[in-house]
């Protein structure tokens, strides 16, 4: 009984605690499943509403209403402005989205530092809630109790609006046949606004009432939002009952769960986001899963297999499979062929690769210090950048969750360091294998998936390993991260680098290294049987090739690639904490390999550049509006660079789709139907 007192109060704080989430995630599942849009800033939009609340929040009733009145309305304008923000995105499909509203949330969050201050902000109630009242033997804070009361108004009539009104009723006809909804006299795109308008109003007004539970603050709306994701993809979005049983369970464990089970309680959340997920892409594509070969294919098909078998052609094998079973002209695509380019041609395409060597080979004369680091840092990211590069350009998989690896390997190489194993070789090479490794543990649950789904599910292992950094203290050093260990030895000297020079040209020969192979192994046949599984999955399945083997490996690769990055930043930087591996840090990476073009390496190496330029040397020069700079960056990149640098070439970059058009993000599954693109009305969860 006693056991069961203790944790009373604190599943009450659940059930207030889930309810937010409920609120807030209901618009976000509602941008999401109705309008279409991945809207990564849907954060933001309960920031708004927290921050206006609290300004205006002065311990009356009156307070009150007016803050809960400002709030909805400024988070709901900014809801209609992002529904105008998206539009020209509507046929590039979520990746374009993600990077967008990320920017845009980017933006935001510097323009309400700016202007409400960098301290969280005090949040006044009225003096009647401002008390304790008795409850079941403990004392509770009364708004909390009052929240849970509106909370569950709010979503009975937000139900009520969505099944039993003609404005409800519009909303679900636009999402499932907005053909149809037009020739009824209805604007589609008026209902999309008014969406996210909503969705944007229900951020905001759970901003303002949640204040007082969850202050508003630096990062707020990133823990908002990452809470909200979960809740999506735990609930689903068939319907608002099973986000609102879904949002409590998540409330309970972030409230009860820490009290009970405090070891276990960081990694419930995300862990079982991802096993939702996995296990979503698995019953959702049988024919993916067993090919076209696998048993839910059709008579007719299995018919032509049969008779396709019996024929005395030898089957082609390797690269050649892939362009003699992948036709162009009958669907799906086909693998680029292999064919030897003129020598002029070649010395074209090399010339970018060359300059950029150049370049690089000349920068410690040319910069300070400083800049010389940064040139370092820049590469490690970029090799990072490559890895994403490999997994969304080459092999379709759009990926949040490189860091995971990059850690991975960067950790290895402090905790070498720490042992006395400094020689840079050593450290490039044990870091790669233990980030294969970990890529090899963790791809099964990626390979399988599709589009929007792969970016949830990588985006769960990335914030899993950032739960496992801060819990194991000994070997990561937990929030605190590692510094103060030996500086690594080059190959060709017996003592610890220490100039930025020496460090520099360390790194850059690791690069030219690492990026060289990269290269290689690209535009090898095994880099065709690549990129013919991302064009033609299908008739790849159908030719026999083991597609899953190939995306496997390709993960692996480009993991033990990341690892060699993360090694590293660790050598340049002289020290490791958990933002440098963190959400944030990934979306850096996605950026720079869509400012490349998704498939040119140097694309995304130069779009690391230009990040680390910003984020670091520009920003400088304006000290305190870093994540300002890094949001226009983002917001200009999707519009000016559809298909990144390597499409200003007139073309979308070596061997496949840009971003502006049917990309990686886009890549439907491998059987006819697509269970991983989220559909109008929520009919299938992200």
């Amino acid at each position: 009984m006693e056991l069961l007192d203790a944790h009373l109060m604190p599943a009450v704080d659940g059930v207030a605690y889930g309810l937010l989430l409920f609120v807030v995630a209901a618009g976000l599942s509602l941008a999401f499943g109705t309008a279409g849009v991945l809207n990564l800033s849907h954060g933001t939009l309960y920031a708004i509403g927290a921050y206006t609340g609290a300004e205006l929040s002065d311990g009356t009733w009156g307070g009150l209403v007016l803050g809960l009145a400002a709030g909805t309305a400024a988070a709901c304008l900014a809801g209609a402005g992002l529904s105008a923000a998206t539009v020209p995105l509507a046929r590039r499909g979520h990746l374009a989205q993600a990077l967008l509203t990320f920017g845009l949330a980017l933006v935001g969050g510097d323009l309400l530092i700016q202007f409400f201050g960098a301290d969280e902000l005090p949040v006044r109630v009225p003096e009647a809630l401002d008390s304790s009242v008795t409850l079941l033997g403990h004392r509770y804070p009364a708004y909390r109790l009052c929240f849970i009361v509106m909370a569950v108004l709010l979503a009975a009539f937000g139900t009520w609006a969505l099944t039993r009104t003609r404005v409800g009723a519009a909303v679900r006809a636009a999402a499932d046949d907005p053909q149809m909804l037009a020739a009824t006299g209805h604007n589609p795109r008026a209902v999309h606004t008014g969406v996210l308008a909503a969705a944007g109003a229900l951020a905001g007004a759970a901003g303002v009432l949640g204040a007082p539970i969850i202050g508003p603050g630096p990062g707020t709306s990133e823990n908002v939002l990452m809470l909200s994701l979960v809740v999506v993809v735990l609930g689903g979005l068939r319907s608002l009952w099973a986000t609102f049983f879904a949002a409590i369970a998540v409330g309970e464990v972030q409230t009860l769960g820490v009290s009970v089970a405090p070891d276990l309680a960081p990694y419930l959340l995300f862990a079982a986001m991802a096993a939702v997920l996995v296990l979503r892409s698995r019953f959702a594509e049988p024919a993916a899963a067993h090919g076209p070969e696998g048993p839910s294919s059709d008579p007719v098909a299995r018919l032509r297999r049969h008779l396709a078998a019996r024929s005395p052609r030898p089957r082609p094998r390797g690269a050649a499979a892939a362009t003699a079973t992948a036709t162009p002209g009958r669907g799906g695509g086909a693998p680029p062929e292999i064919r030897w380019l003129p020598r002029g041609a070649v010395w074209r395409r090399a010339a970018p690769l060359l300059v950029t060597l150049a370049v690089l080979i000349a920068l410690p004369w040319l910069l300070d210090s400083y800049s010389i680091s940064l040139a370092g840092s820049a590469l490690a990211l970029g090799l990072l950048a490559v890895s994403v590069t490999i997994l969304t350009g080459y092999a379709g998989l759009p990926t949040l969750g490189q860091t995971a690896p990059f850690a991975v390997g960067a950790y290895a190489t402090a905790n070498l360091a720490q042992a006395g194993w400094t020689m840079g070789p050593v450290q490039i090479v044990l870091s790669a294998l233990a980030a294969a490794v970990f890529s090899a543990v963790t791809g099964p649950a990626v390979i399988r998936a599709r589009g929007t789904t792969v970016l949830m599910i990588t985006l769960a292992v990335g914030e899993l390993t950032g739960a496992v950094i801060n819990q194991f203290k000994a070997v990561t050093g937990g929030a605190d991260g590692l510094v103060g260990f030996p500086s690594t030895q080059a190959l060709w000297g017996g003592e610890g680098m220490s100039g930025e020079s020496e460090v520099y040209t360390y790194a850059l020969v690791v690069a030219v290294i690492a990026v060289t192979v990269t290269l290689l192994v690209l535009r090898s046949p095994a880099g065709k049987l690549l990129t013919g599984t991302r064009d033609a999955e299908a008739r790849m399945r159908a030719s026999g090739h083991p597609v899953g083997r190939y995306l496997l490996v390709a993960h692996i690769c480009a993991g033990a690639l990341a690892g060699v990055g993360g090694s590293l930043m660790v050598t340049v930087q002289q020290y490791l904490s958990p933002a440098d591996v963190g959400f944030e840090i990934a979306a850096f990476a996605l950026l720079a390999a869509v400012i490349g073009g998704t498939t040119s390496v140097i694309g995304a190496l130069m779009g690391a550049g230009l990040i680390v330029i910003t984020r670091d040397w520009v920003a400088s020069s304006w000290p305190g509006h870093g994540p300002l700079l890094l949001g226009v960056l983002f917001v200009a990149a999707v519009y000016l660079l559809p298909r990144g640098l390597a499409g200003l070439r007139g073309g979308s970059g070596r061997g496949g789709p840009a971003p502006g058009g049917s990309g990686p993000d886009d890549r439907p599954p491998a059987s006819s139907t697509s269970a991983h693109t989220p559909t109008p009305a929520g009919k299938v969860s992200p």
